[in-house]
C-alpha cells in the first residue's frame, strides 16, 4: 500500500492535553486579535468633535468598531461591581462561560434552525440574559452601578475617539456612509 505524499504522525500529548492547549490558543485568538487594545487606547487618536453629528457619527462607528472590546469593558465592570455579592458572582461566572461560547469565542457564524444569527443579536441576547438572571440573585444596584459605567465609559471613549485611522470591512456589514458624514 503506497502513501505517497502523507507524512505519518503520531500524537506526542495525550488528547487532553492537546484540548488544553487548543482551548488555551482559541482564548489568546479570540480576545485579542480582533481590534488590539493599543488601538483602542492609543491617545494621539483622541480629540473633542466639531459638534453634536460628528460625535454621533464617531459613537456609532466606534461602537460598531470595538463593540467586542466594549462588551469586555461593561463586563469587565459589572464584574467588579459584583464582587461582594457571591451568589451574584457565582451566577455572572456561569453566564461568563456562556458569553465566551456564544460570543467571544466563536469562529464561525452561529446557525440555529439553520439560520445564522448576527453578532449583534447575540450580544444583545447575551446582555439581557445576563442582566435578568443577576437581577435574580437580588443585587440590582451593584448591577446598576456596574453597567453603568461600563456604558460611560463606552460613550466617553466612543465619542473622544477619532475614527480616522479607523476602518471596517464590508463583511461586518456597516455603512461606510458614517466615514463620510464624519469628515
Amino acid at each position: 500500500m503506497a502513501t505517497y505524499g502523507t507524512i505519518p504522525t503520531s500524537p506526542s500529548t495525550p488528547n487532553n492535553l492537546n484540548y488544553i492547549t487548543h482551548a488555551t490558543q482559541t482564548i489568546k485568538d479570540g480576545l485579542g486579535t480582533r481590534h488590539p487594545w493599543n488601538l483602542m487606547f492609543n491617545f494621539h487618536a483622541f480629540n473633542v468633535p466639531y459638534g453634536a453629528p460628528s460625535a454621533l457619527s464617531r459613537i456609532r462607528f466606534n461602537v460598531s468598531f470595538f463593540c467586542m472590546n466594549y462588551a469586555i469593558i461593561v463586563l469587565l465592570t459589572l464584574f467588579l461591581s459584583l464582587l461582594w455579592r457571591p451568589i451574584s458572582l457565582i451566577v455572572f461566572t456561569l453566564v461568563m462561560a456562556a458569553w465566551l461560547y456564544l460570543y467571544f469565542l466563536r469562529d464561525q457564524p452561529l446557525v440555529i434552525f439553520g439560520r445564522i444569527v448576527d453578532d449583534h443579536v447575540v450580544l444583545v441576547f447575551m446582555a439581557v440574559v445576563t442582566v435578568a438572571l443577576l437581577l435574580l440573585t437580588r443585587a440590582s444596584v451593584n448591577i446598576l452601578v456596574g453597567v453603568s459605567v461600563g456604558v460611560l465609559v463606552m460613550v466617553l471613549h466612543a465619542t473622544y475617539r477619532k475614527i480616522e485611522d479607523l476602518y471596517l470591512d464590508e463583511e461586518e456589514g456597516f455603512v461606510n456612509n458614517v466615514v463620510d458624514a464624519a469628515t
